[in-house]
């Protein structure tokens, strides 16, 4: 399993033709350097930007803003392998917590999946 989360710098806007990787609740409308090499990555890897395919208000959705607070940003995001695309649940971010920077705390609810073992099963 591959996650990678991190604050990429990357904005995103929605494209029909990428959306089974980035999915389409971004909160941008224009796409930087940064964006454009995390979708490349993505795709070149098989990897989907879970944090833009969750709904969400737009509160829930931008983690960084301005001093002034006029721009507001959907910087940090979650890649995971398409194949373990269904245990992250919920990724939102909460304004409220104090962690001494100017980014807003990003959270993600992940659900465990875990294959029964059969060892110890004996054939006569």
């Amino acid at each position: 399993m591959k996650i990678l989360l991190g604050n990429f710098n990357a904005e995103v806007r929605r494209e029909n033709i990428l959306k089974p990787t980035i999915g389409n609740e971004m909160l941008h409308q224009d796409l930087n350097d940064s964006g454009v090499r995390i979708v490349n990555f993505a795709t070149s890897k098989n990897l989907v930007l879970k944090r833009t395919m969750l709904l969400h208000r737009n509160i829930r959705k931008y983690n960084w803003n301005s001093p002034v607070g006029k721009t507001h940003n959907q910087i940090v995001h979650i890649l995971i392998d398409w194949r373990w695309r269904s245990i992250i649940l919920d990724v939102r971010c909460f304004r409220g917590a104090d962690c001494d920077t100017d980014h807003h705390l990003v959270v993600s609810k992940v659900r465990e999946r875990l294959a029964a073992s059969k060892k110890g099963s004996t054939e006569v």
